[in-house]
């Protein structure tokens, strides 16, 4: 059974949440649930594992991206190089949208990304590796613009 959500407590006399009820989000430290917390709110507990999430500072551009290896949502301050997974510790490369390209994978043609200038990418469903890098035989790539 989902046990709910309570925001972090506020010490007394203190109104963290905005007159227009606006909410934020943000993924927890402590057990990746999604959290929901009042705009305005400088942390917020997690009912399910009580972990205390620090919230970024307003204004704060924020991305996610799935951890390579145990394929864990992550979000991270937009701009970041690298992202440490807090489940399996990998430590995974943050790409900007305009370094990175697509090509589809010559064996199972699933749509693969990576990062613009590599020779090759490893599909990772079936581990078939493309030839991405001035081949005449590799598919057309695209670059990404943001």
């Amino acid at each position: 059974m989902p046990v709910p959500l309570a925001p972090y407590p506020t010490p007394p006399g203190s109104s963290t949440t905005p007159a227009s009820g606006a909410q934020s989000q943000l993924v927890c430290s402590g057990c990746r649930n999604l959290l929901l917390y009042p705009v305005g709110a400088t942390s917020v507990c997690c009912a399910v594992c009580n972990a205390v999430n620090p919230v970024p500072p307003p204004g704060t551009e924020m991305a996610q991206l799935v951890c390579g290896c145990c394929h864990t949502l992550l979000m991270y301050i937009r701009g970041a190089t690298s992202v440490h997974c807090s489940c399996c510790h990998t430590v995974n490369l943050a790409l900007e949208a305009n370094q990175v390209a697509h090509v589809n994978c010559e064996n199972c043609r699933m749509l693969l990304m990576y990062q613009y200038g590599a020779r090759s990418v490893k599909c990772a469903v079936c581990n078939f590796v493309t030839s991405v890098g001035g081949s005449a035989s590799a598919a057309p790539e695209q670059k990404f613009n943001s």
